[in-house]
């Protein structure tokens, strides 16, 4: 096997064999460990150390990825795919997670500013590494078609709900002496935490036709709410035992 075909191996085998396990732990500790200063304002003598060792495996694991992306991407023409590779989605995540890493060699670059913000793209890393994230994202992809038209109901019901409620509150709060909803957007964002179930009582209906909307929307909002969450635990539940189908395949004709 080509050196180049085994580095594909290690790094997109999603932990299928000794080697791609252990490299998948040791981004998983890197991801880890780069976002731990986050966590804290004081920032340690330790975390310059944990952001040097995070940011240098995620230069490598970069390197690897783009000196295969020939093989990853099957493009016709090589060189394309040595071009193409930087401008995919998780390349430019990838990309923006090692950029941290030059306030480390010195503090006068601009980036130092956004350094931390540019580190939580980071826990998008976990998807590629962490297989449970990586079967929900292959779930809604799969899924999409269903989950859009669940969101999109979601949305136009929130819109209606919005705005009856918006010219159905129309009197003085007498606690406040303002109006309830003093726009448009107060009335929407009250009805997405309706919705949700979310309530979290800075808004809230005074009149008694306003608060029937309210409870009709609640209602609802459980059954929305729980629609995605049914279509995504199914399809989780496929993949995971199609993947055991695969693994007990795989197993068997090694044995034979």
């Amino acid at each position: 096997m080509a050196i180049r075909e085994w580095i594909v191996e290690l790094i997109e085998t999603k932990g299928k064999n000794f080697p791609s396990r252990i490299y998948d732990g040791l981004m998983l500790i890197a991801i880890v460990i780069g976002l731990l200063p986050l966590m804290f304002r004081e920032q340690l003598w330790i975390f310059w150390y944990f952001d040097l060792i995070s940011g240098l495996c995620f230069v490598v694991d970069y390197f690897l990825r783009w000196i295969t992306a020939d093989i990853t991407l099957k493009t016709r023409n090589h060189y394309i795919a040595f071009l193409i590779y930087p401008f995919t989605p998780m390349a430019i995540i990838d990309l923006l997670s090692i950029l941290p890493l030059l306030n480390l060699i010195s503090p006068t670059f601009k980036i130092v500013r956004v350094s931390r913000l540019l580190k939580i793209l980071r826990v998008i890393k976990f998807i590629r590494y962490f297989e449970p994230l990586e079967i929900i994202t292959m779930v809604i992809k799969r899924q999409k078609k269903i989950l859009w038209t669940v969101l999109s109901l979601a949305l136009f019901y929130t819109f209606i709900t919005a705005l009856i409620m918006f010219n159905e509150e129309e009197d003085i709060n007498p606690e406040t002496g303002k109006y309830l909803f003093e726009n448009f957007f107060d009335a929407f964002y009250w009805a997405v935490c309706t919705l949700t179930t979310v309530g979290y009582g800075d808004f809230y209906p005074i009149s008694d036709i306003g608060r029937i909307i309210s409870i009709i929307s609640s209602m609802v909002g459980i059954a929305i709410i729980a629609l995605p969450s049914g279509i995504i635990t199914a399809g989780y539940l496929d993949e995971l035992r199609s993947r055991n189908k695969m693994k007990k395949n795989e197993f068997g004709n090694k044995i034979i």
